[in-house]
């Protein structure tokens, strides 16, 4: 029963948008248009992203080997899987949106938890073409500060998790 007021309600949400966004039109409500606007373009752009990113996880899932994952993520990792975390998390493009199905495939590789986490904040953190862009309207000294702030606190705050749901037997649900 549970599950069935959960889907009438996200169903009731998104008709209250779309309501919502067809009276703005009718009624010529500029923000409602605006953000009608702003849903498509964001609509677009992840119909773009999504498709060839999820395509590039599908072969990561099948050509990377559990050992190879386990070897440079997993528990006897240390303090390469982190490092391995920031390479790959700032080589990947598409934010969050890709930062997540990554992070579920190298857990179901054996990747330890602390490292997930890691991975997550670094790609919140560390994507090379985000820290370009905010090198070039922000400078290189801010870009290089906030880096040198972001990096160890994520690193710091993913080990912290990592122990403390380690020792209360937390395991991610597939």
């Amino acid at each position: 029963m549970k599950n069935r007021t959960k889907q009438i309600v996200q169903l009731a949400l998104v008709g209250a948008f779309g309501m919502f966004v067809a009276l703005s039109f009718v009624a010529d409500y500029g923000l409602g248009k605006d953000v009608a606007r702003t849903f498509g373009a964001t609509l677009v752009e992840m119909l773009k992203l999504l498709p060839c990113a999820f395509i590039l996880i599908a072969l990561f899932d099948v050509w990377v080997k559990r050992e190879t994952v386990e070897r440079h993520f997993g528990k006897g990792s240390g303090i390469r899987g982190y490092l391995w975390g920031i390479l790959l998390a700032g080589m990947s493009v598409g934010g969050m949106y890709v930062a997540f199905p990554v992070a579920c495939s190298l857990f179901r590789k054996g990747a330890k938890l602390s490292v997930i986490f890691a991975y997550v904040g670094f790609a919140g953190v560390c994507r090379i073409p985000m820290t370009m862009f905010e090198a070039s309207f922000m400078g290189g000294l801010f870009t290089a500060v906030r880096l040198g702030v972001s990096i160890p606190l994520v690193a710091i705050g993913a080990v912290v998790m990592g122990r403390v749901l380690e020792r209360r037997g937390y395991q991610i649900s597939e």
